[in-house]
């Protein structure tokens, strides 16, 4: 238990320091000064003075801060510091780019873990063999069986399970000859796909071409040299966040329901969970944490970061900052947002945990 609360506090303080080091190093190289880098809200715990900077850890491990100077206006310059260093005295585009380098760094980081991923474990790839026939499918009309290993479709190889499922997608419909491996012997099969409704991720029924089979969950490793290991994890990251993206916004416009939404103790969970399977699954969670991190603060909301950054591509835009009357309103409005789906979070986690409880406890 003490292994599984420590891993959840390095993967979440990991992912906040990685935030909040994003902003600190775009500010520093814009020579923005910074006062205060912590990790965590309210009260210090412990810290220590570098420099001008102070370093602290504090009390709610929920979030971070970095404290430039000059960032609230009207603030006093504090001692070390010139007019030079003031956030709130830079261009609007340099302002945009420290508030942004937060989520970049979250996206970065996410790529990194990736990589490594890809460059020491390789590719896991499904193959393409047939673990189940769906009756009355086109597959069973066909005479298709469980094990039968498919390797090619007209004459092009299929060497994993998503080359299959590509070349069926993309058929229109056509009779497709199939090359496939029946306990070490070769066997050729003609099925015509038929159009099929499936759930996706979102739970949304979709429809395609289909033969009706499901993958045996056999998987090759495919090694990666350092070059093939990078654009695989460009591809991969840019997958996650266009799927994590369309998740987020099927939430938005009601797609997925509002119960779905978890909080502390449902990310808590999840990692704990990871912890049993080994170091693998566990950064691998951390890489899909840190793009959603990512993608949430650059959500347009004020209070978030995605809401700093509209303010100051309003003020590029018309050559004058917002007024500060309605980016107040408007800040006020985007705390009370965030406070509610933060209420919202905790209440779907408390209510899931007593389910949970109340199942183990009728068993």
């Amino acid at each position: 238990m003490a292994e599984k609360m420590v891993t959840v506090v390095i993967v979440l303080g990991g992912l906040i320091f990685f935030h909040e080091l994003g902003h600190y190093m775009l500010a520093r190289l814009l020579r923005i000064g910074v006062r205060t880098f912590s990790l965590g809200f309210g009260p210090k715990l412990w810290g220590f003075r570098r420099g001008r900077t102070e370093y602290r850890l504090s009390a709610v491990p929920l979030g971070g801060y970095v404290q430039l100077v000059g960032q609230d206006p009207g603030e006093d310059i504090p001692a070390g510091f010139g007019p030079e260093h003031r956030f709130d005295l830079r261009p609007a585009w340099q302002r945009a780019l420290v508030v942004a380098a937060g989520p970049g760094f979250n996206f970065l980081i996410a790529w990194v873990i990736i990589f490594g991923l890809f460059l020491f474990q390789g590719r896991y790839e499904l193959l393409p063999v047939v673990g189940q026939v769906q009756a009355g499918g086109p597959a069973e009309a066909a005479g298709f069986q469980t094990g039968d290993r498919i390797e090619a479709i007209g004459g092009q190889p299929i060497a994993t399970w998503q080359d299959l499922r590509d070349k069926i997608a993309t058929s229109g419909g056509a009779a497709l000859e199939m090359s496939i491996r029946r306990g070490g012997e070769p066997v050729r099969l003609e099925v015509t796909p038929r159009v099929m409704t499936r759930k996706n991720i979102f739970g949304e029924d979709v429809s395609t071409s289909m033969i009706a089979v499901a993958p045996s969950g056999e998987t090759v490793i495919i090694p990666l040299g350092v070059f093939a290991a990078m654009s695989a994890s460009v591809d991969k990251t840019a997958e996650v966040v266009r799927v994590t993206g369309q998740g987020i916004w099927k939430l938005i416009v009601g797609v997925v329901p509002l119960d779905s939404i978890g909080g502390p103790i449902m990310i808590a969970q999840l990692i704990s969970q990871q912890v049993d399977k080994g170091v693998v699954e566990v950064l691998t969670l951390a890489a899909f944490l840190s793009v959603n991190l990512g993608i949430l603060n650059l959500l347009p909301i004020p209070v978030l970061d995605g809401g700093h950054i509209l303010f100051y591509v309003l003020e590029g835009v018309r050559r004058r900052p917002v007024n500060l009357r309605w980016q107040q309103i408007t800040t006020r409005f985007g705390l009370a947002l965030l406070l509610c789906i933060m209420a919202l979070a905790v209440y779907n986690d408390m209510h899931r945990t007593i389910l949970e409880i109340t199942s183990d406890a009728k068993r």
